[in-house]
């Protein structure tokens, strides 16, 4: 069955927008900092390794939401509610320095230029996300910015992509929901999204490819793929 013209974009943040490794490298490595303790323990229950700044493909925090994280470290920690696991991780994310995958101005106004209407759906918290956009210089760009605490859950589900699509008033084969790991494209999948993969992330064209539309280098080829769709 042919798709409908693509109106709109949902994108993944960490991963897609912003380098994983480099990004979420330097947050892992200040996290552990503050938590002391074991750090090398801490450091392999989060699947990451410190020396080569880099995480095991299963790490849980790829993909999973700020609290799920939180609810697998905090049985290794002694001395902080889990409450509270979660504020210092929410402080250290609006401390990270994200670095984009791209140039996140070029691409995305060119994408809006373009007529699309942007939005973005993380499984990071909702303030964390908007000032990694801010910094970014990008934040105008987007029309709904919906992390996993702003009330639609978190990916794989999909509700903060059906959200979008009631918001902008689009049937959902109208938007293309662009990430890179399994969980975007699952969340796209159930909201009858395209879904567009990208490899800024951890995981590779092989993890990806069976369960994507298109796997793209990174979102600077979104465009072209976009403007082919239509012409087809």
């Amino acid at each position: 069955m042919t798709r409908p013209p693509i109106k709109a974009v949902i994108f993944d943040k960490d991963g897609t927008l912003f380098d994983f490794r480099q990004s979420w490298g330097a947050w892992t490595r200040a996290l552990l900092a503050e938590l002391g303790g074991d750090s090398a323990h801490l450091a392999a229950v989060l699947g990451f390794d410190p020396k080569a700044c880099d995480f095991a493909p299963d790490s849980p925090v790829i993909a999973l939401t700020t609290a799920e994280i939180a609810a697998i470290l905090h049985p290794h920690l002694t001395g902080l509610t889990l409450a509270e696991l979660i504020a210092r991780m929410d402080h250290q994310a609006t401390q990270a320095p994200m670095i984009p995958a791209v140039d996140l101005p070029a691409v995305l106004g060119g994408l809006a230029a373009q007529g699309l209407t942007l939005g973005l759906a993380t499984n990071d918290t909702e303030a964390p996300a908007r000032r990694h956009l801010t910094d970014a210089g990008v934040i105008d760009l987007f029309a709904f910015v919906s992390g996993s605490d702003s009330g639609w859950g978190g990916k794989p589900a999909p509700g903060q992509l059906l959200a979008f699509a009631t918001q902008l008033g689009l049937e959902p084969a109208q938007i293309a929901m662009v990430g890179d790991s399994l969980h975007d494209l699952e969340s796209g999948r159930r909201a009858g999204m395209a879904r567009v993969a990208v490899l800024t992330g951890i995981a590779t064209q092989a993890d990806l490819a069976p369960h994507a539309d298109v796997v793209l280098a990174d979102i600077g080829g979104l465009a072209a793929w976009i403007a082919a769709q239509s012409q087809a």
